[in-house]
Order: C-alpha cells, then sequence, then structure tokens
C-alpha cells in the first residue's frame, strides 16, 4: 500500500497483488465487501466494487433483479411497439414533407415565382382557414 499526501489527507494506492488478494478472498466466500474493507482498512466504499469490475470479477458483484408483475411486462411491450410504429410514422410524415417542398420547388421554378414568397402566402391563407373554423 502506498501513501500519496495531499492537501486534503492521504491518497491511498494499492498494489495489483493486493487488490487480487482481496478480490479472490471475497470470491472464495472468506469474507464480504464490509469485513474486506473493514480487514485491510480500505476506506472507499466503492473501492473494493471497482476493482471488481476492472478485473472482471463479476461474481461478487451484486446482482440486480428486476420484479414485475405480467401486466408491466405487458405494458412495457405495448409502450415498445407503440414507439416503433411512432418512429415509422415519423418516417413516412418527414419523407411526405420533402416530396412535398421539393415539388414546391420544381412548380415555383417553371412559373418563375419565388418559393419563400409562396410558402408565405401559404402560411398566411393556413392561419386564416384555421381562424374561419374556430369561429363556426
Amino acid at each position: 500500500k502506498l501513501i500519496n499526501m495531499k492537501s486534503n489527507g492521504p491518497i491511498f494506492r494499492y498494489s495489483e497483488a493486493f487488490k487480487n488478494q482481496v478480490l479472490q478472498e471475497i470470491e472464495s466466500g472468506a469474507l464480504n465487501f464490509t469485513t474486506a474493507r473493514n480487514k485491510y482498512g480500505i476506506r472507499g466504499v466503492q473501492t473494493i466494487q471497482s476493482w471488481a469490475k476492472k478485473y472482471g470479477s463479476f461474481g461478487i458483484l451484486p446482482k440486480i433483479i428486476r420484479v414485475e408483475s405480467p401486466n408491466e411486462r405487458d405494458q412495457i411491450k405495448d409502450l415498445k411497439a407503440q414507439i416503433k410504429q411512432l418512429k415509422h410514422a415519423l418516417a413516412d410524415v418527414t419523407v411526405d414533407r420533402i416530396i412535398a417542398e421539393s415539388t414546391l420547388e420544381v412548380i415555383c421554378e417553371q412559373r418563375g415565382l419565388d418559393v419563400e414568397e409562396v410558402k408565405k402566402k401559404a402560411g398566411l391563407l393556413l392561419q386564416e382557414r384555421a381562424k374561419g373554423k374556430e369561429e363556426k
């Protein structure tokens, strides 16, 4: 164990051999994380877990188990299907918009019109129609 002194206190650096020894003791069942920390004076709560991740000792890391009801599982499945459907719908609308804009550009070019002016006029007409429908 090497110690570097900093203004905030000591920083401990552990050798590879030491880290492997601690991990082996935990893997063998002789120690758990807490007892290993206490036995060797390791201060960091996540220090040994980070060694386990770094050195591939995943067998000693706590497993995350998700418990869910069949209803939750069905809901997640339905939501994923809905997301997929919405992504396809968005892609279709995007393609339709690109086609519409390209068509507008071609028509404006053929008739000698300014595309931006036509878009502005069309926007104003759509606003007037929307107001007319609201008033009815």
